[in-house]
């Protein structure tokens, strides 16, 4: 979000003013020269003697004297009614959201116009106070950042790209955009509003990263993944993953202005290193998984046992049903540490998951093949009790049969 500085009328009046004092000397200038070319006169000889042009000459040098005191004047003016609208500007609150949880006034103004822009260098010094009691709680004398790379809180980012260069500011920042309902422990309550005197002392563009050394680039990554691990303690995991991925781009190790030695690039692959493993368990976080998965493939093509790497992993496997690969995973992971409990723990939950997968998928094919089965026990009783009653029904008619021709027999012998 950007806003235009407002305009005032002083441009305008001082063309006008330069309009009129040219034409008022362009029709002296041809006054005297027609004066002066007439053929074959001087003044003199027009019937003005010196004594006569001497006191012109006075008079015109006292109305251009006086027309440049009115000339004064009016810059005077001008300069009152800018003095004005810069104090109006100056007392004038923003609501930079419109919401009323973040507002701006300036304080002390800047650099007209150099304003900065996402990425540039800034150097800021800022004093954060909770509103309620005026506690001093967050306050950094000098520090250098990256407007939009979330290495301060919202509120200071949003109110930065608004600020010019030198300027000071109040800032007022509702608990949403500076340490939320979680708060900071032990200085800053759950909810607090907070009261921010900031300066923007310098603005810079971002160099080149293959141009800065390696010390610095080191000094700057690490102050960005330490940044990204505040907001994972924060649960902004979001966030932290944005500050991950910038410390890479400081940690990345194909270009610099001079070859480093052997240690110097060591360090600066640990750190590479330690930062995607953090980038990979805050895309955990976030059901990332396809994401996480790359991120702890470049630690293990470099550290191959790294345990860390290898757990992270098999937990994403796992997530994605995949379980005899994570179990593969989490054995290699406690072949490296034998003793450690949260593996063995893990890797047993991994085992009972595949048996209870295995019994279902073996109940599965049994009823796809048709063998007995409570479902198919159901199904036949039916048929069975079926048959029994034929059965029933024949030796009962036999029976009938048989005692209706006994009773025939004896009745014939009477």
């Amino acid at each position: 979000m950007e806003f235009l500085p407002g305009t005032t009328d002083e441009t305008e009046r001082n063309g006008s003013a330069k309009a009129d004092s040219k034409s008022f000397i362009d029709e002296e200038s041809r006054a005297e020269e027609s004066l002066l070319s007439a053929p074959g006169k001087t003044g003199a000889e027009v019937g003005e003697p010196t004594s006569a042009l001497d006191d012109k000459v006075d008079d015109k040098s006292r109305d251009d004297a006086d027309e440049g005191v009115a000339a004064e004047g009016d810059a005077g003016v001008v300069d009152k009614e800018a003095d004005k609208e810069e104090e109006a500007e100056v007392d004038e609150w923003m609501d930079i959201l419109g919401s009323g949880h973040l507002k701006k006034r300036v304080l002390k103004a800047g650099e007209k116009d150099w304003r900065p822009q996402k990425s540039d260098v800034l150097k800021v010094k800022y004093v954060g106070r909770l509103e309620e009691t005026g506690k001093i709680v967050d306050e950094v004398e000098e520090a250098e950042i990256n407007l939009g790379d979330n290495e301060v809180i919202h509120g200071l980012d949003f109110a930065l790209s608004l600020m010019d260069k030198g300027e000071e500011a109040e800032v007022i920042v509702k608990s949403r955009f500076a340490f939320g309902d979680m708060g900071r422990e032990p200085d800053v309550p759950s909810g607090a509003t907070l009261v921010y005197t900031i300066t923007l002392l310098d603005i810079n563009p971002e160099p080149l990263i293959a141009t800065i050394n390696l010390n610095d680039r080191l000094t700057i990554g690490l102050r960005k993944k330490e940044r990204g691990n505040w907001w994972y303690t924060r649960d902004e995991y979001t966030l932290a993953i944005n500050c991950y991925r910038r410390a890479l781009e400081y940690f990345d190790d194909t270009e610099f202005p001079s070859p480093p030695s052997e240690d110097e690039l060591k360090l600066l692959l640990d750190e590479r290193l330690k930062t995607y493993n953090n980038l990979g368990a805050s895309q955990i976080k976030i059901q990332g998984y396809d994401a996480a998965l790359i991120s702890f493939g470049h630690v293990l093509a470099a550290q191959p046992n790294n345990v860390k790497a290898l757990f992270r992993k098999s937990t994403i496997l796992k997530e994605k049903g995949e379980l005899q690969e994570a179990i593969s995973v989490m054995q290699k992971a406690l072949s490296i540490e034998p003793d450690n409990r949260r593996l063995q723990n893990d890797l047993q939950n991994l085992l009972a998951a595949q048996r209870r997968d295995n019994t279902k998928q073996r109940d599965l094919y049994k009823k796809m093949m048709g063998t007995s089965t409570d479902a198919d026990k159901k199904k036949t009783s039916p048929k069975s009790s079926s048959r029994n009653a034929v059965r029933w029904l024949v030796f009962a008619s036999t029976f009938v049969v048989a005692m209706a021709s006994f009773v025939a027999v004896r009745y014939a012998k009477m």
